[in-house]
């Protein structure tokens, strides 16, 4: 691995993915759908980026994009230094040094082959020897705690969900991955096997050195396991930001809606009142000017009519709130600084 612990090892520039929509004259002219508008950040060395949002956001369709699996409409990708896609640094050899583990651990899997063949093919089509793929098979099914003995020769649908999930954590190491983008990677199994689940990801992320992506919808999930989360709403960045500091003091009012909508342990602080109400906005025809705009306690006229710029209010925590950008007319908003 090059270069220090901090520096980015994924870099990502106006990411932009618009759907088109069939309907009209020879099935043209019928909009697009705007899952990911120009998104902007970067995952660090050996850390977690959390991504959470509401259904709809652009959390899994960001995810297709960083692992190449759809063309994005603008935007680039850059792995370590080096631009995907083109010379500098080849889609093949961008997928054996990034893997994806998906919510279904069903359809991941093929049905026809065995669970050992399942985790040594991938390493087979990057040139790997067949006896030193199944070798390694055998090895990451011991480091998943599924003894290589009783597991090895079975099929997908003699093991259970979070049997599944494991095999499928397994062969996303087999080509021995810098990054994994976890997309859902846990929501479908039980609580128990949940724990089981991430408590492996974190041992193997400290034993092979990885860098992680971890799409979720479970909020507490997100904070045990991230090192920083960022917040999408609507195919934006809406926030960024330390996962302690987001957490304990988040600055946009979609993120302070999304974590007043955990469920509370204490039955004193129950939730009385829906934090955020209404449905988000149609992806086709989103809001002017800022797209939280509709369901937000603090809008002011000027929130329809300019779209905030991402500002790092607080260290490495940056938010998209015309409340937070100096000088943005919002009556919340500091004055804009002087030049000097």
């Amino acid at each position: 691995m090059t270069g220090g612990p901090a520096q980015p090892l994924l870099t990502i520039r106006g990411l932009t993915k618009h759907f088109a929509l069939k309907g009209g004259f020879f099935g043209k002219g019928a909009g697009v759908v705007r899952a990911v508008d120009s998104v902007d950040f970067s995952v660090r060395k050996g850390e977690t980026l959390g991504v959470v949002g509401e259904s709809g956001c652009g959390k899994s369709t960001t995810a297709r994009l960083l692992m190449q699996l759809i063309t994005p409409t603008a935007g680039e990708v850059v792995f370590d230094g080096r631009t995907v896609g083109g010379r500098d640094l080849p889609l093949k050899e961008f997928h054996r040094q990034v893997q994806m583990v998906f919510q279904d651990s069903y359809a991941s899997l093929n049905p026809r082959l065995t669970i050992e063949d399942s985790i040594a093919f991938g390493p087979m089509v990057h040139g790997v020897p067949k006896r030193e793929a199944l070798d390694r098979a055998h090895d990451l099914l011991h480091r998943v705690g599924l003894a290589p003995a009783r597991f090895a020769a079975r099929y997908p649908h003699e093991l259970s969900g979070g049997q599944r999930q494991r095999i499928n954590i397994a062969r996303a190491l087999a080509l021995q991955p810098r990054l994994v983008i976890l997309d859902e990677a846990v929501s479908a199994l039980d609580k128990s096997v949940e724990a089981q689940v991430l408590n492996l990801l974190m041992d193997l992320k400290q034993d092979f050195g990885l860098t992680y992506v971890f799409i979720s919808h479970d909020l507490q999930v997100v904070r045990y396991l991230s090192d920083r989360v960022m917040v999408m709403y609507l195919g934006q960045v809406a926030e960024l930001g330390p996962s302690e500091a987001l957490f304990n003091h988040p600055l946009h009012p979609y993120t302070k809606a999304l974590l007043s909508s955990m469920p509370a342990i204490d039955p004193d602080h129950r939730t009385q009142e829906a934090p955020l109400a209404g449905d988000p906005p149609n992806p086709i025809n989103p809001p002017s000017g800022c797209r939280f705009h509709p369901r937000c306690a603090l809008a002011a006229p000027v929130c329809s009519q300019r779209v905030p710029q991402p500002v790092v209010a607080e260290a490495a925590h940056a938010v998209a709130c015309l409340v937070h950008e100096p000088g943005s007319g919002h009556p919340m908003a500091a004055p804009a600084m002087k030049a000097a």
